[in-house]
């Protein structure tokens, strides 16, 4: 068994990155997959996005926010790749010219505490009726993170949904956007669907 993730540790966002661009060659373009907020708010340049699925991980709301989409005495929730399963979402192309620029652009909005486990993921498209494969930097999330909520119930998923909002709105919102986002992209994803028709039934949207 994994021992727990010690939250006293800081983890150095700027080492992560040194190792994480080792995994990168540097020579071509920079693939990024986007599974949340980065399809709906990506904030870097990119040249091309398609439609791409990962195995292994998959999308979920299981990760403290006490900053973004929450506060630290009422924290929120956001999306996470956590292990197990797949999970569609959006690969994006930055091109080689611009990569180093906005992978330091992209790391200070996912990684300024080093809460993620980046990770190069091999993300599946179809391109012109064919599969094609591309690796792609994915920010995950390890269970034995602090940050790692695990399964929440719907009565505390309505709480959180209900009060948490943070700089960037609640969490709430947050929700709602990232349904509408992968609703646009024709990604289905039934167990958003199925949080989206829970808020709606207690009226909070």
């Amino acid at each position: 068994m994994n021992a727990p993730l010690d939250p006293l540790v800081l983890r150095d966002p700027q080492a992560m990155l040194a190792e994480t661009r080792r995994g990168w060659n540097g020579t071509g373009d920079l693939w990024v997959f986007g599974y949340a907020s980065l399809i709906w708010r990506p904030e870097f340049e990119f040249v091309e996005r398609r439609m791409a699925v990962v195995h292994g991980f998959h999308r979920a709301l299981e990760m403290r926010s006490r900053v973004n989409r929450g506060t630290p005495e009422c924290p929120g929730l956001v999306f996470a790749l956590v292990g197990g399963g797949s999970c569609r979402g959006v690969a994006f192309r930055i091109a080689r010219e611009h990569a180093e620029r906005e992978l330091e652009r992209l790391w200070l909005r996912e990684m300024p505490t080093g809460v993620y486990d980046p990770r190069w993921l091999r993300c599946r498209s179809v391109v012109d009726g064919t599969p094609h494969d591309v690796n792609a930097l994915a920010f995950t999330l390890d269970r034995r993170s602090p940050n790692y909520t695990g399964p929440i119930d719907d009565a505390q998923m309505l709480d959180i949904l209900r009060l948490a909002c943070g700089r960037y709105g609640s969490t709430l919102d947050y929700l709602i956007d990232t349904a509408r986002s992968l609703r646009e992209c024709c990604i289905r994803d039934r167990e958003i669907e199925r949080l989206v028709a829970l808020a709606a039934a207690h009226t909070l949207r």
